[in-house]
């Protein structure tokens, strides 16, 4: 059994943090019904590429889901969603600030109702404060809350993070939220309110950094690979790629000196602190690199496992997908029904992967096996 069989969620969730959201908690085994209004969630439209009709990033955060259309303009839709909240653990969703205010089912009334339920918002800038009603997607914020500021090269423009930390970040958070949410209900009998926002998130991605920042007053200066407080821990050029080493700590520096044959760096002044070659850092690096420029990837990942230096092959997907361990591991799932695989949650439970269940539902493909339902349980169909 998964860990939320049993739970019923409402997701009315759109384009990514909120469906990421419902989708974590579909695989962990809850009955997530996500509501779409009639021209579909934005994100379907995200395209190319496309699948099914629906583009790639729609059909990866929204599995193991079934799906309807409501049109929330409508009085009768409302009504019909209200009563059949009756019956649900968890509502989710990621409108825009104020908008299910205005539609009625704001979490004071909804709570108000049912007071067993977890009422779960996600939002850009947070719950509170002067931007709280402000909409917002995931450059912007990463731009507003400085990770812009730590992420590229050293002599280059900030850069955006590549993969969407924000968006799935702050799905992750309200994922967890509901979780807790639901687990202190069954102590108090009582529902709850949870919060998330991407602004939330990036600041918690900016933890490290922070405490830095803190002590020193000075903002951290960008690292293309590198870390602004160990040294060796970066990537180098070799004859045919790069290669990461990770040496955090004095004894993994001695094992890197004496693989690259420079046993008396152990013993020099320059180098025997972590502190010395931070210092030294300019003197040190470039000589590291003109070594392992002389040979390939492999050669200097298999020379350097066999020292015991921490060390990893800068790979592209198309690496990582043929990676034997990528394979060991089973992150990488077939979607039932459909001719693609996907990245399954990185958790397991007694060794086993919560499995994928279902692919993405069509534009209103359970509209008639959940009104039908909520038809014979006494509610009338919406619209």
């Amino acid at each position: 059994m998964l860990p939320l069989s049993g739970i019923k969620v409402v997701e009315i969730g759109q384009n990514l943090a909120g469906p990421y959201a419902g989708e974590i908690l579909a695989t962990l085994g809850a009955d997530v019904v996500k509501l779409e209004r009639p021209g579909g969630d934005d994100a379907r439209g995200w395209g190319p590429p496309f699948w099914q009709g629906a583009a790639a990033i729609f059909q990866t955060v929204n599995r193991n889901k079934r799906g309807i259309t409501l049109d929330l303009k409508d009085a009768q839709s409302i009504g019909w969603l209200r009563r059949h909240l009756a019956g649900v653990d968890v509502l989710l969703h990621n409108l825009r600030p104020g908008a299910m205010e205005e539609l009625g089912l704001g979490a004071e009334t909804l709570m108000a109702l049912y007071p067993r339920l977890v009422y779960a918002s996600l939002s850009a800038f947070g719950h509170k404060g002067p931007l709280r009603l402000k909409p917002g997607y995931e450059p912007m914020v990463q731009a507003f809350a400085g990770i812009f500021s730590l992420n590229g090269a050293e002599d280059a423009p900030p850069t955006r993070v590549g993969v969407p930390i924000l968006d799935m970040g702050t799905g992750l958070w309200l994922a967890l939220g509901c979780v807790a949410a639901l687990l202190r209900r069954t102590q108090t009998g009582c529902g709850g309110v949870v919060d998330a926002s991407l602004f939330e998130t990036a600041l918690t991605w900016l933890t490290v950094p922070f405490a830095s920042f803190k002590v020193t007053g000075q903002p951290p200066q960008r690292h293309r690979t590198g870390s602004r407080r160990l040294v060796v821990f970066e990537a180098f050029h070799t004859a045919d790629g790069e290669i990461i080493i990770a040496a955090a700590n004095d004894r993994l520096f001695q094992k890197l000196a004496r693989a690259l044959g420079r046993p008396q760096w152990v013993e020099d002044e320059r180098f025997k602190t972590n502190a010395l070659r931070l210092a030294n850092k300019g003197a040190l690096i470039p000589e590291i690199q003109s070594m392992l420029g002389t040979a390939a990837t492999a050669q200097w990942v298999e020379r350097l496992d066999a020292a015991g230096v921490p060390c990893a092959p800068v790979q592209d997907l198309n690496d990582v997908v043929a990676e034997p361990q990528t394979a060991a591991i089973g992150m990488i799932q077939p979607v039932p029904g459909a001719d693609i695989s996907l990245i399954g949650l990185p958790l397991s439970f007694d060794g086993e992967r919560p499995p994928m269940r279902r692919r993405a539902p069509l534009l209103g493909e359970h509209n008639e096996e959940l009104f039908a339902s909520a038809a014979a349980e006494g509610a009338a169909k919406p619209g």
